[in-house]
């Protein structure tokens, strides 16, 4: 269950940042439209360093906690470069009503989602096995504050 909970928690702090293409656009969704690429990044920023203070790491830990950080980095700006693309590839089917190509496209970035949550598992996995019990609470406390669904 715990690490149910460890993979929800990554998937929503990745998931938090960008909007799925194919959605329909909430009053949510509209808003994250409007933010700039500045505040994107500057609360991108928060959020990492609100997860490392959170954690009280140790210094044997920093070395896990900059590879995880380097692979979340990473992971946040190729979403971010995916969504534009897949924004106007999106646009273009709706101006055909073209439903199947936008189920593909929308199931082409679920599956890059999935690898991209692999891979940031397998980087916090050496991390979260050296911490103690609090830490690891901590750490699903502040990453679900963050998911998508906790800030309604």
């Amino acid at each position: 269950m715990k690490h149910f909970l460890f993979a929800a928690a990554i998937s929503g702090l990745l998931a938090f940042p960008l909007a799925h293409p194919a959605a329909a656009q909430s009053a949510d969704a509209a808003a994250q439209a409007q933010q700039s690429e500045a505040d994107r990044l500057t609360l991108i920023e928060a959020r990492i360093a609100a997860v490392k203070t959170g954690l009280q790491l140790t210094p044997a830990q920093q070395k896990d906690w900059d590879n995880l950080e380097k692979i979340v980095r990473e992971v946040i700006a190729a979403r971010a470069a995916r969504q534009v693309a897949d924004v106007k590839e999106a646009a273009a089917f709706r101006d055909k009503d073209d439903v199947v190509s936008g189920m593909k496209l929308a199931a082409r970035d679920f599956s890059a989602r999935g690898a991209e949550l692999n891979r940031v598992a397998d980087a916090a996995a050496p991390l979260f096995a050296s911490m103690d019990a609090a830490q690891k609470h901590r750490f699903a406390v502040l990453l679900h504050s963050f998911s998508p669904t906790a800030q309604k």
